[in-house]
């Protein structure tokens, strides 16, 4: 089975190009994140004619998960036990949304960017995080797949310039602190062995073109989930602006395949 993660941003502006990778690299599971639209103002009919089911958690033109699947979608859930909710009122976000594909549990995952360290959404990231880990707790015995954009760059490898990132988010020690606690349970990022680079480049100044990025979309695996892992690669052609008629997301596709 192959599976993939994308953040697409914005499904609507980019349902052609997401309809080309599926053909193109015969994925099974496709997770995207920052679809931005709810289920209803999503063209999803020329992913149902290609034999895929779609489940949408989407609210408005902000954040926004769906799963894509050809291999069965059950037990869809919205949300993970506990996942903690935002703003003033505070309110639920789609973030969150999990599904049974081919026998295999996957959340399609959108972590909260926490903006800078001093900004109320930083405290929201690391308690989302600490919950979502709380709830994969019960999941390290079945086969599941925590997959998407985690707003994390676990190591100094995984940004181009750490010095540049020192009092940004994404490098702080409680967010790597919190994406090592799921590695610490028994989870296993699968991709980093077979998929190195970037996963994430800037719109700003040529950051592709120049190759400044981050890597900051994973697949963490349950332990019998990680050793169906036979490859990963990055679609970084799906990044690449030369590549394709339209704006490229920000971000490139990571692709893990099963056995």
């Amino acid at each position: 089975m192959r599976i993939a993660t994308w953040n697409v941003n914005s499904l609507r502006s980019r349902i052609d190009r997401v309809e080309a990778f599926l053909d193109r690299h015969d994925v099974d599971v496709l997770a995207l994140q920052e679809t931005k639209a709810r289920e209803d103002q999503l063209p999803l009919m020329g992913l149902q004619a290609r034999g895929y089911e779609v489940a949408v958690a989407g609210l408005n033109q902000w954040n926004g998960v769906a799963l894509i699947s050809r291999v069965g979608l059950e037990d869809v859930t919205v949300g993970f036990p506990g996942m903690p909710a935002y703003g003033d009122p505070l309110a639920a976000e789609s973030r969150a949304i999990g599904a049974t594909c081919g026998g295999v549990r996957i959340w399609s995952l959108y972590v909260p960017n926490g903006r800078k360290p001093d900004d109320p959404h930083y405290a929201y990231k690391l308690d989302w995080l600490a919950r979502l880990r709380e709830a994969a707790g019960d999941w390290l015995d079945t086969e599941t797949a925590l997959v998407g954009d985690w707003n994390v760059c676990p190591t100094d490898d995984d940004v181009f310039d750490p010095a540049q990132f020192r009092k940004s988010t994404h490098v702080t020690p409680p967010e790597r602190a919190a994406f090592q606690g799921f590695l610490d349970d028994g989870f296993v990022e699968v991709t980093r062995e077979h998929a190195p680079g970037y996963t994430y480049w800037d719109y700003y100044r040529q950051r592709f073109e120049r190759d400044r990025g981050l890597k900051i979309d994973f697949v963490v695996a349950s332990p019998a989930l990680a050793g169906r892992v036979s490859s990963a690669f990055i679609d970084r052609e799906e990044r690449d602006p030369a590549a394709f008629a339209g704006a490229p997301s920000d971000h490139a596709p990571v692709v893990v395949d099963l056995v």
